[in-house]
């Protein structure tokens, strides 16, 4: 615990006197901006990840859920990270442009 507080200490003392010069010249309501943005695009982004999940557990015709939370299956785990994460890159990727 220790050396996680003390690494981001280290990452807040090298990064935020770089976004401080970087944002100087900016107005309060440009951030704002950019924070309703952040905020916005963010839910956008985490509503399209469930609906693209859920229209995978469709797919595939099997719960998912159930075979992750009731019989452990380590497998449906690890792919239902992997459709997740896929479909988040895409989600984000598509934001972006």
């Amino acid at each position: 615990m220790k050396n996680l507080i003390a690494t981001l200490s280290l990452l807040m003392a090298t990064t935020l006197p770089a976004l401080a010069q970087e944002s100087a010249g900016r107005s309060r309501q440009s951030l704002m901006e950019g924070v309703i943005s952040t905020l916005v695009f963010g839910i956008i982004g985490i509503v399209l990840a469930v609906i693209g999940f859920k229209a995978f557990d469709l797919a595939i015709k099997a719960n998912i859920e159930k075979e992750i939370f009731e019989n452990k299956n380590m497998a449906a785990a690890i792919l239902a990270g992997s459709v997740v994460l896929g479909i988040s890159l895409i989600v984000a990727m598509t934001i972006h442009s």
